[in-house]
């Protein structure tokens, strides 16, 4: 497999790209990780927010991958007390343990932080996980985990692509100056949504030169970025093409063309909004006089 594995700072090895299971209904989901699996993928993700960790389950029960060749991720998404939220996904899954077990992100605390970040910590001193991390947590939420933390977060699992890594990059800083892995979900972003056409082209020309697909690129971009990242697909040739894509080596010229590009769409995208927030107050204003006018009149 193309794809190096990352150490955690709790010494252990997290394979260096995970499939999401985000977005597959839960009678997908068996054939879907099954095709995963098949294609090369030994790093799954799910969450309790997915409604799909009995399918992902069912996959893994029959699966002729050892338990010891898989990397499991799930998430405690708030809908129930951490203790309870474990083990009914680790029943669901049919597992006795998960890999990896994250908080899905800082809201579902309800402020409370650094208590939330302790029950985590039981259910890695309960073998429950063999790891524990967080989602989508700014700055200031991890130093208020690490201020009391007796484990650290060994991951954080945020949105990556080149369009937001420039206002990113202050929490990566952050993340790698403490040893916290940045899990990059939403890679294929721009390609999908049609938002950062500049940046698309750029991609494209850079994946003629490589002679890969654009997918590819911006996968080898995230490795660039010492990032794993989390993908999906339904599609077993480009599931598989994604597992091809950690051989692929970008230039440090590449990667500098990616984020100038992609800085340029955020740009473009910042500036649009603060057009149409302009646009929405002059409409409001106008609406307020025309009532105004309407009254007097």
């Amino acid at each position: 497999m193309p794809w190096k594995s990352f150490k955690l700072n709790d010494g252990r090895h997290i394979p260096g790209i995970g499939f999401g299971s985000a977005g597959h209904l839960e009678d997908d989901t068996p054939g879907v990780i099954d095709m995963a699996i098949e294609v090369g993928f030994g790093h799954i993700d799910t969450a309790q927010m997915y409604r799909n960790e009995a399918g992902v389950g069912a996959a893994l029960a029959h699966t002729d991958t050892p338990r010891s060749h898989l990397w499991v991720t799930t998430k405690w998404s708030g809908y129930a007390s951490i203790p309870q939220s474990i083990d009914e996904s680790l029943e669901k899954l049919k597992l006795d343990y998960v890999d990896l077990y994250l908080i899905h992100n800082d809201r579902i605390t309800g402020g409370d932080i650094e208590g939330t970040w302790k029950e985590m910590e039981k259910v890695y001193k309960d073998g429950k996980a063999k790891s524990i991390g967080v989602s989508n947590y700014t700055i200031d939420d991890l130093k208020r985990v690490l201020k009391i933390a007796k484990v650290k977060p060994v991951v954080n699992q945020i949105l990556l692509h080149p369009t937001v890594y420039h206002s990113t990059k202050p929490l990566l800083e952050f993340m790698a100056e403490h040893d916290i892995l940045a899990e990059g979900y939403s890679p294929l972003k721009p390609l999908r949504d049609g938002t950062a056409p500049g940046l698309v082209k750029v991609v494209e020309r850079i994946a003629e030169e490589k002679g890969c697909k654009p997918e590819g690129v911006l996968m080898a971009w995230s490795k660039a970025k010492g990032v794993l990242p989390i993908t999906t697909s339904s599609n077993k040739d480009r599931a598989a093409g994604y597992i091809a894509a950690g051989g692929i080596e970008l230039s440090k010229e590449d990667v500098l063309r990616i984020d100038e590009a992609g800085k340029k769409a955020a740009d473009v995208q910042e500036r649009r909004g603060k057009m149409l927030a302009m646009g929405k107050g002059i409409g409001a204003c106008v609406a307020v006089l025309y009532m105004g006018w309407r009254v007097l009149a």
